[in-house]
């Protein structure tokens, strides 16, 4: 297991680089960069580009630069035109853009091997910090989600797998499909009109992760006050994730219970508790059990971004679309390569769980025929 792994561990190098320069030749033909955003400032057609851009671009704002007006300079960026080349240096520098591609991208790669993200070019910020702060509202969202969900979808996935065909499979199998058909952003807006000030009731908060007088609070306070606020976050978000799981589990039980070595288990007089959680719990759980990294990830950092826009909730996701419509490279780029970089040891995480779980896998011997 230990060479397997290592051979894993070091294809993480090699993959992380194809992914990392693969975004970054395609961010270099996607129109709308940092440079155009902060052109369109200066041209008064955007609002927040060039807000934190000093030196010559808040001088061109307040008319002490000279604006060109009618120049046949010839630029590349979108917007530039009649505009004078200091001011189109200026913000070129400002955001390091007066630097080729292929030295911009090395220099990435040099910071990034010692986790230095640099800061965001709109909000002064480093995007360490930034990622730092958002990180509790997903990992909240992500984690008591995933725990949710598996507590339910398992124990209702072996009930129906053991009731299969009996009214109780059909009454929950039409509660999952119903729980499928939902989306979860759909059901978020529901809660919202009948839970939370929308049309009906006001039960619940629509926005942040606390009260603003947490600080305030007793400890029993601020636990109630914490799951006050994600009551409706969670539900949405485990209605539409508990359905695909529940029938995950339904199916690979079945197909053990159906295997041969459970009917000779049977033959030798096992009782039908030690049938199921003697012999076909270990299998029919390996692959619910295993996807659980790879579950976890997809929620925490892509699940969830229509829930915390819809609810006000200040997370990763949202830092990153943000990110990605306001052009902030630094944070699009780490984001990226953080998330990949974790979503590669959670692949080598799930292979390990596979081992595990069922010692009988075996990658390393397989990696050698």
């Amino acid at each position: 297991m230990s060479a397997y792994i290592i051979r894993r561990l070091f294809l993480i190098v090699p993959t992380l680089f194809l992914i990392v320069l693969i975004n970054f030749a395609i961010v270099q033909f996607a129109p709308g960069g940092p440079v155009e955003q902060a052109i369109a400032e200066i041209e008064g057609l955007s609002t927040s580009a060039t807000a934190r851009l000093g030196g010559g671009v808040q001088q061109a704002e307040q008319g002490t630069l000279p604006v060109a007006r009618g120049s046949d300079s010839e630029s590349s960026y979108r917007g530039s035109r009649g505009l004078d080349p200091e001011i189109i240096a200026e913000i070129e520098k400002r955001f390091g853009f007066d630097k080729p591609a292929h030295e911009r991208f090395w220099m990435m790669l040099r910071d990034y091997l010692t986790f230095n993200f640099g800061e965001s070019y709109y909000q002064d910020r480093k995007v360490v910090d930034l990622v730092l702060e958002k990180m509790p509202v997903s990992i909240s969202l992500g984690l008591w989600t995933m725990l949710i969900t598996y507590l339910v979808s398992i124990p209702l996935g072996i009930a129906k797998a053991v009731r299969d065909g009996t009214p109780f499979d059909v009454w929950t199998s039409g509660i999952v499909i119903i729980g499928a058909a939902i989306p979860s952003f759909l059901f978020a807006v529901l809660l919202i009109v009948l839970f939370a000030g929308g049309r009906y009731l006001d039960w619940f908060p629509l926005r942040d992760l606390v009260s603003d007088n947490w600080d305030m609070m007793s400890w029993p306070e601020r636990i109630v006050d914490y799951f006050w606020h994600l009551a409706l976050p969670i539900t949405a978000m485990v209605i539409g994730g508990f359905a695909g799981l529940t029938m995950l589990t339904k199916n690979s039980f079945l197909d053990q219970i159906n295997m041969q070595y459970v009917v000779t288990a049977r033959a030798k007089g096992l009782t039908e508790r030690r049938v199921l959680y003697g012999h076909v719990f270990r299998n029919g759980m390996l692959i619910v059990i295993a996807g659980f990294p790879a579950a976890f990830i997809g929620i925490l950092f892509t699940g969830a971004l229509l829930i915390e826009i819809i609810f006000s909730l200040d997370g990763l996701g949202r830092l990153g679309w943000e990110a990605v419509i306001n052009r902030d490279y630094p944070v699009m780029f780490a984001s990226l390569y953080f998330f990949t970089l974790l979503g590669l040891v959670m692949g080598i995480v799930n292979d390990v769980m596979y081992m595990l779980i069922d010692p009988r896998i075996d990658f390393e011997a397989q990696g050698d025929r």
